[in-house]
Protein backbone atom coordinates (compact mmCIF):
# COMPACT_ATOMS: atom_id res chain seq x y z
CA UNK A 1 0.00 0.00 0.00
CA UNK A 2 1.00 3.10 -1.02
CA UNK A 3 2.28 5.47 2.39
CA UNK A 4 3.77 8.50 2.02
CA UNK A 5 0.26 10.85 0.44
CA UNK A 6 0.40 14.70 0.14
CA UNK A 7 -2.52 16.73 1.51
CA UNK A 8 -4.07 19.07 -0.77
CA UNK A 9 -5.08 21.37 1.78
CA UNK A 10 -4.08 24.82 3.37
CA UNK A 11 -6.68 24.44 6.34
CA UNK A 12 -4.54 23.40 9.68
CA UNK A 13 -7.58 21.86 11.06
CA UNK A 14 -8.03 19.84 9.00
CA UNK A 15 -4.50 18.76 8.18
CA UNK A 16 -4.53 17.98 12.14
CA UNK A 17 -7.41 15.67 11.83
CA UNK A 18 -6.72 14.03 8.69
CA UNK A 19 -3.14 12.93 10.33
CA UNK A 20 -4.65 11.97 13.41
CA UNK A 21 -7.01 9.90 11.45
CA UNK A 22 -4.75 8.42 9.10
CA UNK A 23 -1.17 8.18 10.72
CA UNK A 24 -2.27 5.11 13.43
CA UNK A 25 -2.73 2.85 9.92
CA UNK A 26 0.83 3.59 8.94
CA UNK A 27 0.23 6.16 6.22
CA UNK A 28 2.13 9.84 5.87
CA UNK A 29 0.25 12.90 5.75
CA UNK A 30 2.86 15.28 4.17
CA UNK A 31 1.58 18.88 3.58
CA UNK A 32 1.23 20.99 0.63
CA UNK A 33 2.81 23.85 2.26
CA UNK A 34 6.12 21.48 2.03
CA UNK A 35 5.83 22.03 -1.67
CA UNK A 36 5.23 25.85 -1.69
CA UNK A 37 2.05 24.90 -3.87
CA UNK A 38 -0.56 27.24 -4.76
CA UNK A 39 -3.98 26.30 -4.02
CA UNK A 40 -5.89 25.51 -7.16
CA UNK A 41 -9.20 27.77 -8.29
CA UNK A 42 -12.00 25.59 -6.73
CA UNK A 43 -14.48 26.04 -9.89
CA UNK A 44 -16.88 22.35 -9.01
CA UNK A 45 -20.33 22.83 -8.18
CA UNK A 46 -19.99 19.89 -5.62
CA UNK A 47 -18.14 18.65 -3.00
CA UNK A 48 -17.00 15.99 -5.00
CA UNK A 49 -15.67 17.94 -7.78
CA UNK A 50 -13.64 20.56 -5.63
CA UNK A 51 -11.75 17.78 -3.99
CA UNK A 52 -11.26 15.88 -7.50
CA UNK A 53 -9.50 19.35 -8.44
CA UNK A 54 -7.13 19.41 -5.07
CA UNK A 55 -6.30 16.40 -5.10
CA UNK A 56 -5.14 16.52 -9.11
CA UNK A 57 -3.71 19.73 -8.96
CA UNK A 58 -1.39 18.70 -5.83
CA UNK A 59 -1.01 15.54 -7.79
CA UNK A 60 0.38 17.68 -10.94
CA UNK A 61 2.67 19.36 -8.68
CA UNK A 62 4.57 17.42 -6.50
CA UNK A 63 4.53 14.39 -8.56
CA UNK A 64 3.49 12.18 -5.69
CA UNK A 65 0.32 10.40 -4.57
CA UNK A 66 -2.33 12.89 -3.58
CA UNK A 67 -5.13 12.88 -0.67
CA UNK A 68 -7.96 15.60 -1.17
CA UNK A 69 -10.59 16.67 1.14
CA UNK A 70 -13.69 19.00 0.13
CA UNK A 71 -16.03 19.79 3.26
CA UNK A 72 -18.61 21.86 4.71
CA UNK A 73 -21.76 22.47 5.68
CA UNK A 74 -25.35 22.14 4.54
CA UNK A 75 -28.13 23.70 6.43
CA UNK A 76 -31.95 22.51 6.02
CA UNK A 77 -33.72 26.11 6.66
CA UNK A 78 -31.02 27.83 4.09
CA UNK A 79 -31.59 25.31 1.24
CA UNK A 80 -28.33 23.69 1.73
CA UNK A 81 -26.48 26.86 2.03
CA UNK A 82 -23.31 27.19 2.88
CA UNK A 83 -22.27 24.09 1.10
CA UNK A 84 -19.65 24.68 -1.04
CA UNK A 85 -19.25 27.93 0.04
CA UNK A 86 -18.93 26.93 3.78
CA UNK A 87 -15.31 28.01 3.71
CA UNK A 88 -16.13 31.84 2.59
CA UNK A 89 -19.57 32.13 3.40
CA UNK A 90 -19.45 35.70 4.70
CA UNK A 91 -16.46 36.90 1.66
CA UNK A 92 -13.70 35.33 -0.01
CA UNK A 93 -11.54 36.49 3.04
CA UNK A 94 -13.46 35.44 5.89
CA UNK A 95 -12.39 33.58 8.38
CA UNK A 96 -14.51 31.29 10.94
CA UNK A 97 -15.50 33.59 13.47
CA UNK A 98 -16.70 35.26 10.18
CA UNK A 99 -18.63 32.81 8.80
CA UNK A 100 -20.58 31.42 12.12
CA UNK A 101 -21.49 35.24 12.63
CA UNK A 102 -23.02 35.49 9.41
CA UNK A 103 -24.53 31.85 9.59
CA UNK A 104 -26.17 32.67 13.22
CA UNK A 105 -27.46 36.01 12.18
CA UNK A 106 -29.12 34.16 8.82
CA UNK A 107 -30.38 31.70 11.52
CA UNK A 108 -32.12 34.59 13.83
CA UNK A 109 -35.34 34.12 13.64
CA UNK A 110 -35.25 30.47 12.58
CA UNK A 111 -37.12 27.93 15.19
CA UNK A 112 -35.26 25.06 16.69
CA UNK A 113 -37.33 23.06 14.95
CA UNK A 114 -35.70 24.23 11.15
CA UNK A 115 -32.34 24.38 12.61
CA UNK A 116 -31.12 20.62 11.05
CA UNK A 117 -27.55 21.14 9.55
CA UNK A 118 -24.86 18.15 8.26
CA UNK A 119 -21.58 18.18 7.87
CA UNK A 120 -20.58 16.67 4.20
CA UNK A 121 -17.26 15.58 3.49
CA UNK A 122 -16.13 14.03 0.17
CA UNK A 123 -12.10 12.59 0.36
CA UNK A 124 -10.27 11.73 -2.91
CA UNK A 125 -7.04 9.52 -2.74
CA UNK A 126 -5.07 9.53 -6.16
CA UNK A 127 -2.00 7.60 -7.29
CA UNK A 128 -1.33 10.30 -10.10
CA UNK A 129 -2.37 13.42 -11.68
CA UNK A 130 -3.98 11.06 -14.50
CA UNK A 131 -5.55 8.31 -12.37
CA UNK A 132 -8.40 7.51 -13.66
CA UNK A 133 -10.10 5.42 -10.93
CA UNK A 134 -9.77 7.62 -7.80
CA UNK A 135 -10.56 6.36 -4.64
CA UNK A 136 -13.27 8.04 -3.28
CA UNK A 137 -14.99 8.41 0.23
CA UNK A 138 -17.66 10.03 1.48
CA UNK A 139 -18.74 11.02 5.02
CA UNK A 140 -21.83 13.06 6.76
CA UNK A 141 -22.94 14.05 10.26
CA UNK A 142 -25.96 15.41 11.55
CA UNK A 143 -27.09 17.90 14.27
CA UNK A 144 -28.57 21.10 14.73
CA UNK A 145 -27.27 24.79 14.69
CA UNK A 146 -27.22 26.10 17.96
CA UNK A 147 -28.12 30.23 18.87
CA UNK A 148 -24.43 30.82 19.95
CA UNK A 149 -20.76 29.25 19.79
CA UNK A 150 -19.96 26.49 22.60
CA UNK A 151 -16.49 24.85 22.79
CA UNK A 152 -13.06 25.61 22.72
CA UNK A 153 -12.16 22.27 20.53
CA UNK A 154 -12.46 21.97 16.72
CA UNK A 155 -12.63 24.50 13.70
CA UNK A 156 -15.41 26.11 11.34
CA UNK A 157 -18.52 25.88 12.19
CA UNK A 158 -17.73 23.41 15.10
CA UNK A 159 -18.65 25.65 17.70
CA UNK A 160 -22.35 26.36 16.82
CA UNK A 161 -23.10 22.10 15.50
CA UNK A 162 -25.21 20.04 18.18
CA UNK A 163 -25.17 17.01 18.26
CA UNK A 164 -28.74 15.97 20.04
CA UNK A 165 -27.63 12.97 21.40
CA UNK A 166 -24.59 14.26 23.06
CA UNK A 167 -26.11 17.23 23.98
CA UNK A 168 -23.10 19.23 22.94
CA UNK A 169 -21.33 20.96 20.31
CA UNK A 170 -18.51 19.40 18.16
CA UNK A 171 -16.34 22.02 20.20
CA UNK A 172 -17.30 20.68 23.15
CA UNK A 173 -15.65 17.06 22.07
CA UNK A 174 -12.18 16.58 22.76
CA UNK A 175 -10.64 15.52 19.43
CA UNK A 176 -10.14 11.60 20.01
CA UNK A 177 -13.97 11.83 20.36
CA UNK A 178 -15.03 13.83 17.68
CA UNK A 179 -12.91 11.46 15.56
CA UNK A 180 -15.02 8.68 15.71
CA UNK A 181 -18.36 10.36 15.05
CA UNK A 182 -17.14 13.18 12.55
CA UNK A 183 -17.99 13.52 8.83
CA UNK A 184 -14.54 13.41 8.04
CA UNK A 185 -13.87 10.35 9.94
CA UNK A 186 -16.27 8.70 8.17
CA UNK A 187 -15.33 9.67 4.97
CA UNK A 188 -11.33 8.51 5.67
CA UNK A 189 -12.66 5.34 7.29
CA UNK A 190 -13.65 4.32 3.59
CA UNK A 191 -11.14 5.20 2.29
CA UNK A 192 -8.84 3.21 4.68
CA UNK A 193 -10.71 0.29 3.46
CA UNK A 194 -10.23 0.85 -0.40
CA UNK A 195 -6.57 1.52 0.12
CA UNK A 196 -6.42 -2.32 1.80
CA UNK A 197 -8.04 -3.71 -0.64
CA UNK A 198 -6.99 -2.08 -3.69
CA UNK A 199 -3.95 -3.93 -5.38
CA UNK A 200 -3.23 -0.60 -7.54
CA UNK A 201 -1.84 0.93 -4.36
CA UNK A 202 0.21 -1.73 -3.15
Amino acid sequence: MVNSWVFASGNPGKLKEVEELLSPSGLKIVPQSDFNIDPVEETGSTFLENALQKARHVALQTGQPAIADDSGLVVDALLGQPGIRSARFAGDSSNDNDNVCKLLSELKNVTKARRGAHFYCVVIAIKSPTDPAPLIGIGTWSGVITKEPRGEYGFGYDPVFLIPKLKCTAAELPPEVKNRLSHRAKALAKIKRLLSTNTCYD
